[in-house]
């Protein structure tokens, strides 16, 4: 994954207040990583831990130590830092960019910007910016349904019933995050976020009906834009010559940009209500969550009493030979 500099200046809800004031010509510059760095020493000559393809913040300290400088030995300083190949630079506080940097910038085809924000401000928000358009990506066709607090993507065949489900969950007071298209992303280390795509947002298709707004008709309260996906229900056509899973022992998981979420395989058939089957879902994955597994504690109950049962009793006064 990639983004441009140019990409620094267009996503407003970060407030990054950027103003570009150099190296105009170098704003297709690639940011390939989400960390950020302090010059420090580099400006002193010492370059060994001077990352390049990473942006370079130039705070109070470093800005101060470079007007102590003489000249000639600034621009070294400064000649030196911009021979890495560093995406762009970026001055804090709003203090004033020295005029051999905006020279050797602009000749490099290097960023500057300078920001209003202290050092600390600025690097919290551009981090969570570069890390939110950073992340991997992938987009699977299913439905995202937040049920008492719990992340559930329904997958299945087209037609299986998807939406319908959802839609009768809704009706029960639960949320929609995304019909037909999942824009999923990774957040380190292993969540996934899960949303709908900004064309069909808030709108669900039921086949006899076509598109609904689910936000219009419902409120606002039916429907949420992101949600951390924690628990993945498949429906499946009933098959009689399958044996599914009786007791629920079975743990499965299932894999998203390398991320394995637990699986539940729901088969579907007339007479089944499947609402209520992933409503029961999310209450048990809950339970799990707080430690307790009821199928492995019925097994456990039920190995007991056999157990207890197999053993020979015991008659008072009689010897076994």
């Amino acid at each position: 994954m990639a983004i441009t500099v140019e990409d620094l200046t267009k996503r407003g809800e970060y407030t990054l207040d950027l103003t570009l004031v150099a190296g105009h010509e170098g704003m297709s510059r690639k940011l390939t990583t989400a960390r950020i760095q302090k010059p420090g020493l580099a400006l002193a000559g010492y370059t060994d831990n001077l990352y390049p393809n990473r942006m370079q913040i130039l705070g109070n300290i470093e800005i101060s130590y470079l007007n102590t400088l003489e000249e000639d030995k600034a621009r070294k300083a400064l000649e030196e830092l911009c021979s890495f190949e560093i995406p762009c630079i970026v001055v804090t506080r709003g203090l004033n960019v020295p005029p051999s940097l905006k020279e050797i910038a602009d000749g490099r085809k290097i960023p500057v910007f300078t920001t209003s924000l202290p050092s600390a401000e600025f690097i919290a928000r551009v981090l969570r910016f570069l890390e939110d358009q950073l992340a991997e990506r992938t987009s699977v066709h299913g439905v995202l349904m937040d049920v008492i607090g719990v992340g559930i993507l329904f997958l299945g065949k087209s037609g299986i019933g998807k939406s319908e489900c959802a839609l009768d969950l809704i009706l029960r007071g639960y949320r929609l995050v995304a019909d037909d298209v999942v824009e999923i992303q990774k957040q380190p280390p292993s969540s996934l976020l899960g949303s709908g795509s900004d064309i069909i947002r808030y709108h669900m298709e039921i086949r006899g009906l076509g598109i609904i707004n689910i936000k219009d008709l419902f409120g606002v309260a039916a429907v949420r834009d992101q949600k951390k996906i924690e628990l993945v229900v498949e429906l499946v056509e009933w098959n009689t010559d399958e044996e599914y899973d009786r007791l629920g022992e079975k743990e499965e998981t299932y894999e998203i940009l390398g991320v394995e979420v637990p699986l539940v395989r729901i088969p579907v058939r007339p007479g089944r209500n499947i609402a209520t089957i992933i409503e029961v879902a999310a209450r048990n994955h809950l339970l799990k969550l707080m430690g307790y597994h009821s199928a492995l504690e019925f097994q456990r109950r039920l190995s007991e009493k056999i157990t207890t049962n197999t053993e020979e009793p015991k008659m008072p006064g009689v010897k076994v030979e």
